[in-house]
């Protein structure tokens, strides 16, 4: 009698120990299979969509016979891209979005209007006169290749992104404020409407080094001393890139 008695405690306590690691085996599975799960859904879906910023100072190119520039050009840009990755470690991708661009060019070339029709000249070195700019607001699209560091981890990492943009003259203004008196043009129809160029920034997490280069004239048709005006921009500066 004895003996079954022990033979039925010793059953019970194998039974129980075995449903117990059952139990925990079933559990620590479950509980890998989640991690696991949440690594690969993390891991698989990141993005580096960002919202950018530049400030550039603003050059240009081509500049015709006795055009110089004075003082400092600036420039300001601000939009959003959308991140697609292209290869499974997510480092490469392109980006497609919207902005804005305003910038100003300081120069000696004197704009006006005498019966609604644009007039250009180059202003003598020995007249004085406060300022003399053409602006120019303008709606941005940008499409860009990327290359990254980037982890879904860690949003600190180098990077060089390039591409074209293309824009389109929202509102222009030129002013020529002398002694004689202020003279402001807008809607100048010698101006492109529609620019574009190549870009490309390079740099590690928020602040990089940006330059743009138009690949088509400023200018459609304007003409100083007989002379077309074919003037690109080389814009250079720093773009700031937020998540």
């Amino acid at each position: 009698m004895k003996q079954s008695l022990n033979k039925n405690n010793n059953m019970r306590i194998f039974l129980s120990c075995f449903l117990l690691l059952s139990v925990l085996n079933v559990f620590s599975q479950e509980n890998t299979a989640t991690q696991d799960t949440v690594i690969v859904k993390v891991d698989s879906l990141y993005r580096e969509d960002q919202f950018y910023f530049a400030i550039t100072y603003n050059t240009l190119m081509n500049k015709p016979s006795g055009l110089s520039q004075s003082k400092f050009s600036s420039g300001l840009s601000a939009g959003f891209l959308r991140d697609m990755p292209i290869n499974k470690k997510r480092t490469v991708a392109i980006a497609s979005g919207i902005g804005f661009s305003y910038n100003n060019y300081n120069q000696n070339l004197a704009i006006s209007s005498p019966a609604g029709t644009p007039v250009y000249t180059i202003i003598d070195s020995d007249i004085p006169y406060d300022k003399n700019k053409f602006s120019l607001l303008s709606v941005d699209v940008p499409l860009e290749f990327r290359w990254r560091t980037s982890t879904y981890e860690s949003h600190k990492f180098w990077r060089i992104y390039g591409g074209l943009k293309l824009s389109y003259v929202l509102y222009d203004r030129s002013v020529f404020n002398s002694a004689d008196g202020k003279v402001v043009v807008t809607g100048n129809k010698d101006f492109n409407k529609v620019q574009y160029g190549a870009y490309i920034s390079s740099g590690y997490n928020t602040i990089n080094l940006y330059a743009y280069y138009g690949l088509n004239s400023l200018f459609k048709s304007a003409k100083v001393n007989d002379e077309s005006v074919n003037m690109k921009s080389l814009n250079i500066g720093i773009i700031f890139y937020i998540l």
